[in-house]
């Protein structure tokens, strides 16, 4: 592969950058400082990527937090490994309970949309099985970004004062005056540049970091989220959190122009990405950029959102087979319904 590293062929506030010794890409370059940071102590490219997600829980809040799920391919032990650390809904949230509650569909907003969080588990167990320095090490650069505080970025500050613009609008009551008292204190979101500090976040940090994320799952941690489940109208129970654990799982692959391109299994989505490029592989690009090249891809793209949207979920309740959606027979069925115009994308039928 050549490469071009003078080449901007398209608007970017990025540079290229070179490294000798170790390097860490992210979205806010506090993030990226946490990482090396970590790497300079000597930790690895695990402890790094763990220092980093936990600091752009700081630094990037509307984007990212302790609440959500995480995913990682790791090299380990000589092969790729992944580990999915999404978690499941509240045993006492069903679709009976949703639809009694008059919802046809899982609303934006509110706990009828909240798993159990698998962040912070996922640190701790790629700390501890694949990390060289401990996870308070690891987590200690987000714990300083949180008490000490930052200057809010740009974008994170527009983004904020989007959010909280539409959640004054939509949400109302109790569960969500907490968001309102935590992230908006002063009266409004904070500025472009302006000082943001969050000790309460460090302080949940700090127990992550010294109890292995135990605290979170099991501890005082778990009792003050479910006791403000249960105050709010949550589904949350200390028995989903104490159940819940990442899971080691085989990655999935395809091949194409010579590369094997790998992703996280089912219940993660990275298998849209694998169909698209399993249904461009079959096509040739002489040109690009050009409108024949885009449109395949966006074709492709769509082809495999719809089979997504039908048929990727929990991997034990899939109605097909991971390995019959990449099937060569259903991925060349797939490819001849890129024609020339731009089409309505519906589920195929796998074998």
């Amino acid at each position: 592969m050549t490469f071009d590293a003078f080449s901007y062929p398209y608007d970017s506030r990025r540079t290229v950058v070179f490294a000798g010794r170790g390097m860490v890409a992210t979205s806010h370059p506090l993030a990226a400082q946490a990482g090396l940071e970590v790497l300079q102590k000597g930790g690895n490219a695990v402890d790094a990527a763990v220092a980093a997600a936990a600091a752009l829980t700081v630094v990037e809040p509307t984007s990212n937090g302790i609440g959500g799920d995480a995913f990682a391919l790791v090299w380990r032990d000589g092969r790729l490994a992944g580990l999915n650390a999404s978690g499941p809904a509240p045993r006492a949230l069903t679709a009976d309970r949703l639809t009694s509650a008059g919802y046809r569909a899982v609303p934006r907003f509110g706990w009828a949309p909240v798993t159990v969080p698998g962040a912070p588990a996922a640190w701790a167990e790629l700390s501890r099985r694949c990390g060289r320095v401990s996870l308070a090490a690891a987590l200690a650069p987000a714990i300083a970004l949180a008490r000490e505080g930052h200057p809010v970025a740009p974008t994170t500050a527009w983004n904020w004062l989007r959010a909280a613009e539409v959640y004054a609008r939509e949400l109302k009551g109790e569960q969500f005056a907490w968001w309102f008292e935590t992230f908006t204190a002063a009266g409004t979101p904070p500025g472009p540049g302006e000082l943001w500090r969050a000790p309460w976040h460090a302080a949940t940090l700090e127990a992550i970091a010294d109890s292995g994320a135990r605290d979170f799952y099991e501890g005082d941690l778990a009792d003050r989220l479910v006791r403000f489940a249960a105050r709010t109208g949550g589904f949350m129970a200390k028995e989903d959190l104490a159940q819940f654990s990442p899971q080691w799982v085989e990655p999935v692959s395809v091949r194409y122009r010579g590369y094997d391109v790998w992703e996280i299994p089912p219940n993660g989505q990275g298998l849209v990405a694998l169909m698209a490029l399993a249904i461009l592989e079959g096509f040739a690009f002489p040109e690009w950029p050009s409108v024949l090249t885009v449109h395949r891809q966006l074709e492709a793209m769509k082809l495999a959102f719809a089979d997504g949207r039908k048929y990727i979920t929990d991997a034990r309740m899939m109605p097909v087979a991971v390995r019959d959606l990449l099937s060569a027979d259903y991925v060349s069925r797939r490819r001849n319904l890129v024609g020339e115009r731009a089409g309505e994308a519906e589920p195929g039928r796998p074998p």
